[in-house]
């Protein structure tokens, strides 16, 4: 698997945090199955929390975070439609951060590319480009948008959104993660999915070592 895309995996991934995605866990898998169920279905869903045009931003935003390739990405995950019921449920305390931070996003990814108009629009270059910047203490493209202490930046955000999205549900044949590809991809084994500590944040768990050789060819 690209070692690019395990290693992004294992550290944005790290980020989820045990104590977050045990409180969440719930709520979390029921986001995944509504997604599951949106990006199925050949009618578009209705969306909880974003304008059409947002939802439409937030999809390129998070393709690229996690673009499609050998192995799905966040589009097959339907990380969109996660993140839109997350934002009515488990994760409505960072409404003001996507409603706030997106147009923020928006004009600064104006500002370095006026001739590209939005992120959705643009290439995958300039948007490559562009969220490179955003995730460096020293961009060179826009503006490093920042946060008071302690508060996730928009960028920040919405990775760590797109990550849970790809990750949470190995079950859906629809999803990322579908038959724990999305864990194969970090190595992680999915014997201990359904208990504490749930990831791969907790690697040194002693339930949680990837199999070895001789256990996969039994």
């Amino acid at each position: 698997m690209q070692p690019d895309r395990r290693n992004f995996l294992i550290s944005a991934g790290a980020g989820l945090g045990t104590a977050w995605l045990s409180a969440n866990w719930p709520a979390a898998l029921a986001a995944s199955a509504h997604a599951r169920v949106a990006v199925a279905s050949d009618v578009p869903p209705t969306l909880e929390f974003f304008t059409a045009e947002q939802a439409t931003e937030v999809a390129a935003i998070s393709a690229r975070i996690i673009p499609s390739g050998d192995t799905p990405g966040a589009t097959e995950a339907g990380a969109v439609y996660f993140i839109d019921r997350a934002l009515r449920s488990f994760a409505a305390d960072t409404q003001s951060i996507y409603s706030e931070g997106l147009a923020a996003f928006q004009e600064d990814f104006h500002t370095a590319f006026p001739s590209a108009g939005k992120f959705s629009a643009a290439s995958a270059e300039q948007q490559d480009q562009f969220l490179h910047a955003q995730d460096s203490p020293t961009p060179t493209v826009g503006r490093r948008r920042s946060a008071p202490a302690g508060t996730p930046t928009f960028f920040e955000t919405i990775r760590t959104h797109t990550i849970a999205a790809f990750l949470i549900d190995p079950e859906s044949e629809h999803a990322g993660n579908r038959s724990g590809v999305g864990w194969q991809v970090i190595g992680r084994e999915s014997a201990h999915s359904f208990q504490s500590p749930f990831g791969f944040y907790d690697k040194n768990y002693r339930g949680w070592s990837s199999a070895s050789s001789a256990e996969k060819a039994k």
